[in-house]
């Protein structure tokens, strides 16, 4: 894959996926997993991961750690550049045009019937990672899951510190106890 090819990549899957940097990762694993076979599911995984992990849009960072694991320095500028430039070129449109059509009811049916996309979207989204994840050591990952989700559904705590709360405990985990005896 080129350089060219890569950026056009990202920059058509940042260009179609709406609702935020979640709907972008099954697109993303199409693209470069099933359709192009440049990764396997577990370094696309490992790539979203560490995007959650990071700071900033999980869709910048997961189109910057796929450009870095592909093209190296170059393919993570062009995987940001991509990722931002769709959105960027968006939302100066709909800035100079806002006033005209946010009152209009077509764009309000579109909007919501978008909005029910991307929560399927991201549905499948949670079921694939999820599906990776628990490949191995099923109930251990299955209880980070669980607790995760509770954590962050019944507290206020920052979605950052979930997950470097859990990934912590991950190392806990997998360091300490011989791998035979995780469940």
């Amino acid at each position: 894959m080129s350089l060219w090819s890569f950026f056009l990549a990202i920059f058509k899957i940042s260009s179609i996926t709406f609702g935020g940097g979640y709907s972008i990762i099954p697109v993303i694993r199409e693209e470069f997993v099933v359709k192009r076979q440049l990764l396997d599911d577990e370094e696309m995984y490992d790539l979203i991961a560490l995007g959650q992990a990071a700071p900033g849009p999980v869709a910048v960072s997961t189109a910057l750690l796929t450009g870095y694991k592909l093209k190296g320095r170059t393919g993570a500028i062009l995987g940001v550049l991509a990722a931002i430039l769709p959105p960027l070129i968006i939302i100066s449109a709909i800035f100079f045009a806002y006033e005209a059509f946010a009152a209009n009811f077509w764009v309000q049916t579109v909007l919501r019937g978008m909005s029910g996309a991307i929560s399927a979207i991201m549905i499948f989204a949670v079921y694939d990672l999820a599906r990776v994840c628990l490949r191995e050591h099923r109930i251990f990952s299955f209880s980070l899951m669980v607790l995760a989700f509770a954590v962050g559904y019944l507290t206020s705590i920052n979605n950052g510190l979930l997950i470097l709360a859990l990934g912590l405990a991950g190392i806990l985990a997998f360091s300490f106890i011989p791998e035979e005896k995780i469940p």
